[in-house]
């Protein structure tokens, strides 16, 4: 049985993000006391602050790890305006410090005029790729030319949605039947206006990235998005934390190979869940696709899963304390173990203030 357990993160303000690394032994957070701390797992299954600095000059929303075939690296974006890349360095032998390891700031991206809502590194077949969005409704993908020297990024595109954008998430597909693609969502708090969802695809041809589609059913501000791990579909499928929880999914529709228009989509909505009746502020997958977990203003991280006929329906529900909820599915043994599961129990594993940070 999954038991939760209450960290003292010791964060003066509000935590916003927790950030798992690819192996689930890391884990970074950030707060609006513009700090950010990584805990490292230790034997005893307990979680130890490792590193505890100040990053920013404003609320750190987001942090995200890079994969690990790059280095212990994170990234960060904040209310000030910038996003920063961080690298783990150990101490060499003349070092006072020897063997120990401390996080020195390799860059920091300052295109953006407005606060910078998220960042996220590129799947790792596209190398080492960064993508921040901002509150002036701009994508930008920064590009590390050399892996071994993390202080040169360059700016490859910069795409314009005409919206506050919140959130956003890599298609991780690799397959090449796939082209790049992005989904970005918006927390435009104007109801009237449809398409808080959209998605970009790179284009060979024009060598750009292009808007493919718009999800228009979603008109609530969208707080999260997360595209499921591919595992070798011929489609995709994308979950969004607005007012209530949604699974998307989008089939391509053939297209002329040559041709520079975007792929077009068929757009089903595989499932939609008000159960959280609040706010939802986070949602990650499985590394297998196949459990979706999601934190909202109820203070209860809920398990959501497919059966084989593809309706899905909550598996699991944990309180932010940890307590169970009673008369509801308890099935929470050996589903939780993939760290992107857990991603989203931020407020289960965290001493913060607000549900609104899981």
């Amino acid at each position: 049985m999954f038991v939760a357990r209450s960290i003292a993160a010791d964060h003066k303000d509000l935590i916003h993000d927790v950030s798992y690394d690819f192996h689930g032994r890391r884990m970074a957070t950030c707060s609006s006391d513009q700090s950010m701390k990584v805990w490292d797992k230790g034997g005893n299954a307990e979680w130890n602050c490792t590193a505890s600095w100040k990053t920013h000059s404003g609320s750190v929303w987001r942090v995200t790890w890079a994969h690990p075939e790059f280095g212990q690296v994170l990234a960060s974006c904040s209310f000030d305006r910038t996003a920063i890349v961080w690298e783990e360095i150990v101490g060499e032998s003349n070092d006072k410090q020897r063997g120990q390891s401390h996080w020195i700031k390799r860059t920091t991206l300052v295109d953006s005029r407005t606060s910078v809502t998220d960042v996220k590194f590129a799947p790792k077949h596209m190398g080492l790729m960064l993508t921040t969005c901002s509150a002036d409704g701009v994508v930008r993908i920064y590009e590390a030319p050399d892996v071994m020297n993390l202080s040169q990024w360059s700016l490859q595109h910069e795409i314009s949605s005409k919206l506050s954008c919140s959130c956003i998430s890599w298609n991780p597909s690799s397959s090449r039947a796939h082209a790049p693609m992005i989904a970005v969502g918006s927390d435009d708090s104007n109801v009237t206006y449809g398409g808080k969802v959209q998605i970009y695809e790179y284009n060979e041809v024009t060598r750009k990235y292009a808007k493919a589609e718009t999800l228009m059913t979603v008109t609530d501000a969208v707080h999260d998005i997360a595209f499921a791990p591919n595992l070798g579909r011929s489609f995709h499928v994308l979950a969004i934390a607005t007012k209530d929880v949604r699974i998307f999914k989008l089939v391509p529709l053939r297209k002329d190979s040559s041709s520079s228009a975007p792929t077009k989509f068929e757009v089903q909505v595989l499932a939609q869940f008000d159960s959280h009746n609040s706010q939802v502020w986070r949602v990650s997958w499985n590394i297998t696709s196949t459990l979706l977990a999601s934190s909202g203003d109820d203070g209860c991280v809920r398990l959501w899963k497919a059966n084989y006929m593809d309706n899905w329906k909550c598996t699991g529900i944990l309180k932010g304390d940890g307590s169970p909820v009673s008369g509801q599915p308890g099935a929470l043994s050996g589903i939780l173990g993939s760290a992107t599961a857990q991603s989203a129990l931020n407020g289960s594993t965290m001493s913060s203030k607000h549900p609104s940070t899981v």
